[in-house]
């Protein structure tokens, strides 16, 4: 283990991770004779750069940062040839268009559902000179014109019998603008329908006759075109009702039917097919934000529920990171709009509409690039030169990256999993799970004494990028404002000051307060103040489940480290693996047993709650990043014995009713641990609740984890504590220049701070956190800490 550590970590009690690790489980290396070193992790948040491995392997990087409209509206010649273009549609309209009519009748028209066209009577005439006059003069002119090409394709498109129908009903001339009017829609769907002209036809008397060129227009042009009844009193022939033919709006333009009486549903199913989906799939950048913070604000911008958006994972608030969202019934334009609004954010393409929303997990991961400062080294010595720090660095660092991609590391859960207050919330999951209601909402509502406002001097707000730790430490605002509502709620029971003190974010507090000083108007009494259920049902359903599944965490983290304490990389008789994996692994097709099928052949899927999971930058979420249908088997001890298992196919089990354990002596640790204090006195053959939201079927999650190829160690040589040692996605888009300091081992290496410039990729379901603990052997220390240690 590291036996060099940074004295201010050590003095610190706030500050010892090892102290914070051992309280939640986690507790062995892998490889704990290899030296290690002790950093500083994310004192700036651009040292904890995240990009999410797309399911087919890409890392993803923001692009296509110009906005759709802007980008129609850019020509090389700065927009003078689209002028040009508008002049000259404008001129072959001439004798149609008219200026907009007064519209005194401003209503969809209603069709008859009987109504039916007046057959043409003829249907088969020659030299119609609509489609010749509006198309170009050559083959070469069309390969010149992309535009002219459309349009002429359009023209064509339009039969002979559709043509003298539309002759039949607005005559000849009125036709070929209406044509054109068609080909210019075609050929140019960017444009906007104010932009272009809008034909007159002569009036029309009969009612009938109305109808029948309403509906011709719609079916011929299929809904690009649609029509309006006016009636016009400037015209010189004297008032008359005419039919207005302008270019549709998008809604009604991908409605086949045209009918402006269909709802909004039914014409976005064919206009959300055209563009691929209801999904509109775009990328998310964003610094030192979390991800719902960012989607709240987007979805309270174009007023929609959040629940319209769905992300694969989310990742940390402090750091750099990219990651691919959706949206539901949303264009692009419409969204990406808001990027005017964006501190700290930025919407970016890929764009792409698709018929699936996503899922948590539905990704192969997450590329992380790590700046780990202020590294200092097993083994150094104190009046080492910095090139002589630097050239030892570099062999333990590359040591241990090489170690770490072959051996790989034990797959706890992280830090994150368990909170950052004085309870942990596995502790409040070990209570929900006992019966101990009142207790978790005490331990919800639990503060330390020295956050009080009275006991603070801090400056209001968080840690902004740092000097390294070294100075005083402060308290986020929202924390002393936190405990001191909780406090004064307590003493006077006032809900209203209380809420009006304690921020939004803490919305577990806020609900549970609300609920328990809910007072009967007529009798001043509190009828829910000790409805403890009640008061736990106001906190939002995945964060009320986050507390019973840091509970199995908690447990699993134990059993792992006992697990490795016995047996370490050994495979064992008992051990579990997924049912099927090996199998698919080798190629190897496995039968599907009789009672596996319906009636059908299909295979039957047996239900199975999620193992919880939590995204590559180890932030928790409350479903499971596994399969949700996975099964485990024990090994016989044949299968041990052939070698076909290694230590990187075992699972172990989180406790649940729907689950089995080893069958070996790490099945009854799980008994004993459990029925333990430490353990919360459970039984993990008796997971059963009658709160369904606390009955815990279980799931698996695999032992020991890889990183997904090689783990790359760079070390750099600096000097300022703020300095940016890497650039990040945005920067390099928008070519900013960023100043680095490049390691070198002659005479031009300046500064006295060594930092280790991490990359790796890791599994959707694994902490970057532990990877890091793993390869400095917990010398690694969080910049910005917890200012109370996570206990019992």
């Amino acid at each position: 283990m590291a036996t060099t550590k940074d004295a201010s970590v050590a003095d610190d009690p706030s500050r010892d991770q090892g102290a914070l690790e051992r309280a939640v489980g986690i507790s062995v290396y892998v490889t704990p004779d290899a030296p290690g070193f002790s950093c500083i992790v994310k004192q700036r948040y651009t040292d904890f750069l995240v990009n999410e491995v797309l399911p087919n392997g890409d890392v993803l990087h923001p692009s296509d940062l110009e906005p759709e409209d802007r980008k129609r509206k850019r020509g090389n010649d700065g927009g003078a040839a689209q002028k040009k273009q508008r002049t000259e549609e404008k001129a072959q309209f001439a004798e149609a268009v008219k200026t907009e009519p007064k519209i005194e009748e401003d209503m969809a028209v209603k069709f008859d559902a009987e109504a039916t066209p007046a057959a043409a009577a003829k249907t088969e005439e020659s030299g119609v000179k609509a489609e010749q006059d509006s198309a170009p003069d050559s083959d070469a002119a069309r390969a010149s014109d992309p535009v002219k090409a459309a349009k002429a394709e359009a023209v064509a498109s339009i039969s002979e019998k559709d043509l003298a129908t539309l002759k039949d009903v607005f005559g000849e001339s009125t036709t070929s603008a209406i044509v054109n009017l068609y080909a210019s829609v075609v050929a140019q769907p960017e444009r906007k329908p104010r932009d272009l002209p809008t034909i007159e036809s002569e009036p029309i008397s009969q009612k009938s006759k109305r109808t029948e060129a309403h509906i011709c227009v719609r079916n011929i042009f299929k809904s690009k075109l649609s029509t309006l009844t006016v009636q016009d009193q400037d015209r010189q022939s004297g008032p008359g009702t005419i039919i207005a033919i302008k270019a549709a709006p998008p809604s009604i333009a991908s409605d086949p039917n045209g009918d402006a009486r269909h709802t909004g549903q039914q014409r976005g199913k064919q206009g959300w097919a055209d563009l691929g989906g209801e999904y509109l799939h775009f990328t998310l950048y964003k610094e030192n934000k979390d991800t719902m913070e960012v989607l709240y604000f987007l979805a309270s911008q174009m007023k929609l529920h959040v629940k319209n958006f769905s992300f694969a994972g989310t990742k940390d608030r402090r750091g750099v990171t990219v990651q691919r969202v959706a949206v539901h019934k949303v264009k692009r334009d419409r969204i990406e709009s808001l990027n005017r609004f964006a501190r700290g954010w930025r919407l970016t393409g890929p764009w792409e509409h698709k018929k699936t929303s996503l899922e948590l997990g539905e990704l192969n991961g997450n590329q992380f690039l790590l700046t780990l400062r202020d590294a200092r080294f097993d083994g150094e010595e104190a009046d080492w030169t910095i090139q002589q720090r630097l050239q030892h660095a570099k062999s333990v660092a590359n040591t241990a990256a090489e170690r770490l991609s072959t051996q790989g590391f034990l797959n706890y859960y992280g830090l994150q999993r368990f909170g950052t207050h004085s309870t942990g919330t596995h502790a409040i999951g070990e209570k929900i799970l006992s019966g101990d209601l009142k207790g978790a909402v005490d331990s919800l509502l639990s503060y330390e004494d020295a956050l009080l406002e009275e006991n603070q001097a801090a400056e209001s707000g968080a840690f902004a990028n740092g000097d390294g730790g070294r100075g005083q430490k402060k308290v986020p605002y929202d924390d002393i404002a936190r405990a001191t509502g909780i406090r004064d709620w307590r003493k006077t029971g006032n809900v209203r000051d209380a809420l009006g003190r304690i921020p939004g974010r803490f919305s577990a507090e806020r609900g549970i307060i609300t609920h328990l000083g809910k007072r009967d108007h007529k009798t001043g009494a509190r009828p829910a103040a000790e409805d403890w259920q009640g008061a736990l049902m106001q906190i939002q359903r995945n964060l009320r489940l986050m507390y019973v599944h840091a509970y199995q965490s908690y447990v699993w983290n134990t059993v792992v480290g006992k697990r490795w304490e016995i047996f370490g990389n050994t495979v064992v008789e008992g051990d579990l693996v997924v049912v099927g994996e090996k199998e698919q692994q080798e190629g190897i097709v496995r039968s599907v047993p009789a009672d596996e099928v319906d009636e059908h052949g299909e295979p039957i899927i047996h239900p199975s709650a999620s193992a919880g999971g939590e995204t590559g930058a180890g932030v928790p979420t409350s479903g499971a990043a596994d399969d949700p249908f996975v099964r485990a088997r024990p090994l016989s001890r044949d299968e041990v014995k052939s070698g076909r298992f290694t230590i990187f196919d075992l699972v172990l089990p989180l406790p649940g009713f729907d689950v089995i354990y080893p069958k070996n002596e790490i099945g009854q640790f799980y008994v004993d641990f459990m029925a333990s204090e430490q353990g919360g006195g459970l039984n993990p053959h008796k997971m059963y609740r009658a709160w369904k939201d606390i009955s815990l079927s279980g799931g698996y999650r695999k032992m020991m984890t890889r990183p997904l190829g090689r783990v790359e160690a760079e070390l750099r040589i600096y000097s300022r504590p703020d300095e940016q040692l890497v650039q990040t996605d945005m920067e390099k888009l928008e070519g900013a220049k960023v100043s680095h300091v490049k390691a070198e081992t002659g005479d031009n290496a300046t500064g006295d701070k060594l930092a280790v410039l991490l990359k790796l990729q890791l599994g959707s379901s694994q902490y970057a956190t532990m990877a890091i603990r793993e390869l400095s052997k917990g010398g690694a220390s969080s910049f910005t800490p917890d200012f109370a240690s996570i206990n019992k």
